[in-house]
């Protein structure tokens, strides 16, 4: 790598290189770590905690069953579909050690969001809270799925308290519809069968895909970014590298765990670097109930923290968030959005920790840069990049540009992934020189080599950390009788950067925002539904007669 500027602001001790290579696979790296920490706390959720040595028995278990009684092959893909609960890093590690690709599934996906991403993933199998199992139950003969796992959030709990916690959740919070899928298996049944079998080992190569991490684009049609071993034991590495200054390995750091583990962020850092370095994390099943989560907080002397912005601006503007003990926290970090300055000196002032704010994509496993963790984090930038990682900021045609001169951001490393899942003809476009993936992003880097984003290229809109796509909300909403034509855009909003607005031309003059509102909610989880709806006669057009909705978000703006 050439002498870029950033070097003489990485914090004293962190190199410039890793080795993407010094394990062969995932499960090498995973059998390392239950060896050197087998008694340490590696997990805990709602008081029920998990050493290293019980999950790798566990998620041995849960592989057995998957290769001898669901006859899954090396390859195949299984679908998470859970809140962060102690059955997701069972799932997911048993599933990779048995050569599995796993595709993380956000929970609250409507039937039409799940099929999409299981048809065009192909998986085989899923792993699903029952809470949600009546929308899979709709869907599941448009897939392949055969192997379908369900759980109750008490399933792991153990005592009484697990009875109890199911109980609570479907009939006093009825919290888990009806369902009848009748080749359902138990998450408990599972484990038990497992027990029964040898787990074998699978021959397994870097190049192997390990996670299929579904994220959009302009087109709206959702894309499966493959994401090797290689891609995330590099992040690993890398990440681990960058935040030595904060933990301590063998210490028993503990991490607060509120971002969802099928959030590329929360599994590769929270999930993985964690992980490494044999740390507890303590895993937050429900983060909007912010007076639960304050109680859990109390409880913990945790360390380290992981969140998005409005994760961190709402404990903030709780009261009872001053009365937890921080004597123990070294640092957060903000991912997914960007982290605002009064958020960030806010928290610094309360918690006594800093909060830096770090950037990266579903493509990149995710981290391209991050502030650094000695003091000299600058706010309002994207940090520097990491070990192994170069970033440069390129014109259109790929030629880079002048210190200070906008232009597309883009960035290579051993994270990056290689392409998306069955769309390899984008390629060309995704990447310049088929080695800089192009990150959508409008940034400038200054001389001390410090990164900004300036603008986004794309028409995303990013919803607390989320990203929503335009067409597939306008997509959705054109398919109501009433409606003539739609245009969708981002609008800012204080408490989640932004939300969805939608502009409407009627074919019925009887259409009202209710009808639209209420359909939204069939079709589309919570965070891509509009929160505002403008009736238009017109909407603006191009020459060509494509609608121009930088002209609609130029007109929120006045």
């Amino acid at each position: 790598m050439s002498d870029f500027p950033w070097y003489k602001h990485y914090p004293k001790g962190v190199p410039r290189e890793i080795n993407p290579d010094q394990y062969k696979n995932l499960p090498e790296l995973f059998a390392e770590v239950f060896q050197k920490h087998a008694d340490a706390e590696a997990y805990e959720n709602m008081g029920k905690v998990l050493t290293y040595a019980e999950v790798d028995t566990l998620s041995n278990n849960f592989a057995a069953y998957l290769q001898r009684e669901a006859q899954l092959q090396k390859g195949d893909r299984i679908a998470i579909q859970m809140p962060n609960c102690l059955q997701y890093p069972i799932a997911m590690i048993g599933a990779i050690k048995a050569g599995l690709i796993v595709v993380g599934t956000n929970p609250l996906y409507t039937s039409r969001e799940m099929a999409h991403q299981f048809k065009d993933s192909g998986a085989k199998a899923i792993v699903i809270v029952a809470n949600f199992a009546s929308n899979l139950e709709k869907i599941l003969p448009e897939t392949e799925i055969k192997t379908v796992i369900h759980t109750q959030l008490g399933d792991m709990l153990g005592g009484l308290k697990g009875p109890i916690v199911n109980f609570v959740v479907k009939y006093i919070k009825k919290m888990v519809p009806s369902y009848n899928i009748p080749s359902a298996i138990s998450f408990r049944e599972v484990l038990k069968k497992g027990r029964n079998h040898q787990f074998k080992a699978p021959e397994i190569a870097s190049s192997d895909l390990a996670l299929l991490q579904y994220t959009g684009g302009t087109t709206g049609v959702s894309k499966g970014a493959k994401l090797s071993h290689r891609n995330l034991i590099a992040h690993t590495l890398q990440t681990k590298e960058w935040f030595k200054p904060l933990f301590t390995e063998g210490t028993q750091e503990q991490m607060i765990t509120a971002l969802p583990l099928y959030h590329i962020f929360a599994l590769a850092v929270n999930g993985l670097l964690m992980f490494s370095i044999g740390a507890k994390s303590i895993l937050i099943t429900n983060p909007r109930d912010m007076p639960a989560f304050i109680k859990e907080l109390k409880k913990h002397p945790f360390t380290l923290m992981t969140g998005v912005n409005t994760l961190f601006n709402g404990l903030l503007n709780q009261p009872k968030f001053k009365e937890v003990d921080f004597s123990h926290l070294k640092g957060s970090i903000g991912g997914g959005m960007a982290v605002q300055r009064a958020v960030a000196e806010k928290w610094k002032k309360i918690t006594g920790g800093p909060l830096v704010e770090g950037y990266g994509l579903s493509e990149t496993s995710p981290v391209l840069s991050v502030n650094p963790l000695d003091g000299t984090e600058r706010i309002g930038t994207i940090g520097l990049p990491t070990p192994s990682t170069d970033m440069k900021v390129m014109d259109e045609s790929g030629n880079e540009m002048p210190v200070g001169e906008p232009g597309e951001i883009c960035g290579k490393g051993p994270q990056v992934m290689s392409g998306y899942w069955n769309k390899d003809e984008l390629n060309d476009t995704t990447f310049f020189k088929k080695e800089w993936f192009r990150t959508g992003d409008i940034g400038v880097q200054d001389e001390d080599g410090f990164f900004k984003i300036v603008d986004r290229k794309k028409d995303m809109i990013n919803v607390s950390g989320f990203n929503v796509y335009p067409n597939e909300v306008e997509d959705v909403i054109a398919a109501m009788d009433k409606v003539l034509e739609v245009a969708v855009v981002g609008v800012p909003d204080e408490k989640s950067t932004e939300v969805v607005k939608a502009f409407i031309v009627k074919k019925d003059s009887s259409l009202t925002e209710e009808e639209v509102f209420a359909y939204c909610k069939e079709e589309l989880t919570a965070y891509k539904r509009p929160k505002s709806i403008s009736f238009e006669k017109e909407l603006p057009k191009s020459n060509v007669g494509k609608i121009i909705r930088r002209h609609l978000r130029d007109k929120e703006a006045k």
